[in-house]
């Protein structure tokens, strides 16, 4: 709303009108020129901001199945939330990538052509070290990938392509195909640099080390489905899934669900004096005999009970006992 002018301000502005000192046409010029919006025809808009906040909606998903995939996948906590999802040319999408890059080619089938998944270097450097058995820390330099490193990237990111089946089945059931890793930014031009993309950007945390996932999705590849990607095409679909799917789908989400598992070898108690002059080498009696079978816990709960032992030189129990309350 304008600014209320004052009895005063009003006879200034008259008189100012009267003695020619203000020109109504400049006014209506500059109000006129308040709303025209301006048209950049180098990069029409092809994208609605409703289907890209259904593109931010189906990777919120694909962040919670990617988290939960690699929290377990990696044995350390992982964390992915979506930035935003915007609508840029190819041109500036390339033009801001660095080398080397993980860059992965994905057939979108059965849409026509192909999307990119772009994981920064420092995640990637991270992920090979989790796999090999280290600690995952930050690298001091970004150097170019070994060909083994390559072949475990592969097959990490293959199964990140095929995790996205599932939060795009209530707009279209998608066969992702890992084609290629290019770490050279200049080997991978899937489109014209002119052509309009969504970028949708992920921010990546796995343990201590943290960054950035791109997936850049061609108008030209998603074009078919435009009409689907509404959030009120969305919900409908979802609440139309009936309840044995649903069951389905939460089996699949709990089959994969990690969950802590400890045998109990036995407990005690001991006095402050006492835990304070503990040494080297001292005796610690337990409430349990050697004989007896150790409480295997599940989270907190008592659900087995076993017998310790070696197996393939490891620490191992064998399930002697089920544990079951009345109502379960």
């Amino acid at each position: 709303m304008g600014e209320v002018l004052s009895q005063s301000e009003i006879d200034e502005l008259l008189k100012a009108l009267n003695t020619g000192e203000l020109d109504v046409s400049n006014i209506q010029t500059t109000d006129r020129e308040k709303h025209i919006k301006k048209y950049d025809f180098a990069r029409p808009s092809k994208f609605a901001k409703e289907q890209l906040r259904t593109l931010e909606i189906i990777f919120d998903n694909y962040s919670r199945i990617v988290s939960t995939y690699l929290s377990g996948y990696l044995r350390t906590p992982t964390q992915i939330d979506v930035v935003n999802a915007e609508a840029v040319t190819y041109y500036e999408f390339s033009n801001s990538l660095a080398n080397p890059v993980i860059l992965s080619s994905v057939d979108f089938s059965p849409l026509k052509g192909s999307i990119l998944l772009e994981l920064s270097p420092n995640l990637g450097y991270c992920i090979i070290d989790r796999i090999l058995g280290g600690m995952g820390s930050m690298i001091d330099k970004i150097r170019e990938f070994t060909e083994i490193e390559r072949i475990l990237l592969e097959r990490i990111v293959a199964q990140l392509v095929n995790l996205l089946r599932e939060p795009w089945e209530n707009v279209i059931a998608i066969n992702p195909r890992l084609e290629k890793i290019e770490t050279n930014s200049q080997f991978a031009q899937i489109i014209s640099p002119n052509e309009m993309i969504a970028l949708v950007t992920l921010n990546m945390k796995i343990g201590e080390v943290e960054g950035m996932m791109n997936i850049c999705i061609p108008h030209l590849v998603i074009e078919p489905i435009m009409d689907r990607l509404n959030t009120k095409y969305w919900f409908t679909t979802v609440e139309q899934d009936d309840n044995v799917t649903y069951r389905k789908y939460l089996e699949r989400r709990l089959e994969i669900a990690k969950i802590p598992v400890k045998a109990v070898l036995g407990k005690t108690y001991i006095t402050v004096g006492e835990f304070i002059n503990l040494q080297v080498g001292d005796v610690i009696k337990l409430d349990s005999y050697t004989n007896s079978d150790l409480d295997v816990m599940v989270g907190n709960l008592l659900k087995f009970r076993a017998k310790p032992g070696i197996f393939k030189n490891r620490n191992a129990i064998q399930i002697t006992s089920i544990e079951r309350k009345e109502d379960e």
